[in-house]
């Protein structure tokens, strides 16, 4: 039978499929509303009617599954992912991931795939983006960083009809590098080095916090007096401190030509400290009797300073200050670890190697796995692996090991018997 031209009535709701005046047949598909409230119709047009049908059939089953493109023009990856960081990103999550999304969102991925169309966007393009990442010098944590600000960028637009798949969820990232050289905790005489230094400095408990009990940079810059229990020799975490973060203060008709940092008139326009987000990380860590000491004394030395000060004293209740009071810049704090490393005659490491010192320090104090986890803040999910990724086996440990396999198998201070056999053979 040839092919119906006439229009066909159809019930509310339905698709409606005719054969028009161009000789091409065409549907008119209900997809819902617009934000007006007015019925949003998709047109499609098709040379045959029956590919038509399996069209109009495809675009019903997105619409019931909600996985149709919403009405209006189609987002570019680019404008999405803009609207996105801004509008949608920057008042959901803290100020570090917020920062990471739009270095990752700027520098990578709009330049990389911005153009293409979001309903578009195929997994090849972005893993296409991913190898000229790495070709052009990026770290393979660069482009993971990039991996996932899309996945999540692009998960959302899914949830919101723009998209009906998330090209991100379904790309390979680069493989994550292992570190070509093991970290190496400082060993107990290093420790012992660093001490004699430490003792010589002002705020001289602050590395002792990170060396004994692994504190994080921004848990212990954040640390204020009111967490600090010297009497029943404990502390609270529960806040860290934020890297600052500046804009121009100076009049737009007469620019300084500085950094926003070094503007002589510059505004903070990051809070200094946010709370802990994590169970975890909110915790009590129990302080040795010497650091106790180290903290009273530091107390009132940081007393004497505000007397001395005056006016000039900042007040801001942190434990660990400026000459002047007021937080310690994370920056500033940085290169006073690197150059307590360089006076003690100590090998260079990062802050944060401090903390796989303080961990590895526990394990060979026998401190049990849950104790562990409380003093460094590793959640309940995640602490078997980052007790693999922070605890680091000393040799001096391995030979005790292998002593007293020796004891148990051979006997005390026995050695393996050679086979005479074996000796004169060949």
């Amino acid at each position: 039978m040839p092919e119906e031209k006439k229009r066909t009535r159809r019930a509310n709701g339905e698709s409606a499929i005719y054969l028009g005046k161009d000789e091409r047949w065409h549907a008119r598909v209900p997809m819902g509303y617009k934000d007006d409230g007015s019925p949003y119709r998709r047109h499609l047009t098709r040379p045959t009617r029956r590919e038509l049908v399996e069209e109009v059939r495809r675009l019903e089953k997105q619409r019931d599954q909600g996985t149709a493109q919403q009405p209006g023009k189609p987002w570019t990856v680019g404008k999405w992912l803009e609207h996105w960081v801004e509008n949608i990103a920057k008042s959901t999550v803290s100020e570090n991931t917020y920062d990471g999304y739009e270095v990752a969102v700027r520098v990578h991925l709009v330049p990389g795939v911005g153009k293409h169309r979001i309903d578009r966007l195929e997994p090849e393009h972005l893993e296409s983006l991913y190898r000229r990442m790495r070709k052009n010098g990026s770290a393979a944590g660069t482009a993971h960083q990039a991996h996932r600000t899309a996945r999540t960028a692009l998960g959302e637009a899914v949830r919101r009809g723009h998209a009906a798949k998330n090209a991100a969820a379904l790309a390979r990232p680069p493989r994550m590098e292992e570190p070509e050289e093991e970290i190496e905790p400082y060993s107990v005489e290093e420790v012992q080095s660093l001490l004699i230094e430490v003792n010589k400095r002002r705020n001289s408990a602050r590395w002792m916090l990170a060396l004994a009990l692994g504190l994080r940079q921004g848990e212990t810059l954040g640390l204020r007096w009111v967490d600090v229990d010297l009497d029943h020799e404990y502390l609270k975490l529960r806040r860290n401190r934020l890297r600052p973060k500046y804009e121009h203060g100076c009049k737009e008709a007469a620019p300084c030509g500085r950094k926003a940092g070094y503007c002589p008139d510059r505004k903070q326009v990051r809070r200094e400290t946010k709370n802990t987000k994590s169970r975890a990380g909110r915790r009590a860590v129990p302080l040795p009797g010497p650091l106790v000491a180290m903290l009273r004394s530091h107390k009132e030395t940081q007393a004497r300073e505000r007397k001395t000060a005056g006016n000039l004293w900042t007040e801001s209740d942190y434990v660990f200050t400026k000459p002047l009071g007021g937080p310690l810049s994370p920056n500033t704090d940085y290169h006073g670890w690197k150059r307590l490393l360089e006076d003690a005659g100590v090998r260079d490491a990062r802050l944060h190697d401090a903390r796989h010192t303080a961990a590895t320090v526990l394990m060979l104090l026998g401190i049990p796995d849950r104790v562990i986890d409380q003093i460094m803040g590793w959640e309940a999910g995640t602490s078997s692996r980052m007790r693999a990724r922070y605890l680091h086996v000393p040799d001096a440990m391995l030979k005790e090991v292998a002593r007293k396999l020796a004891d148990a198998i051979w006997g005390p201070e026995s050695s393996v018997p050679v086979d005479k056999d074996q000796n004169n053979e060949g």
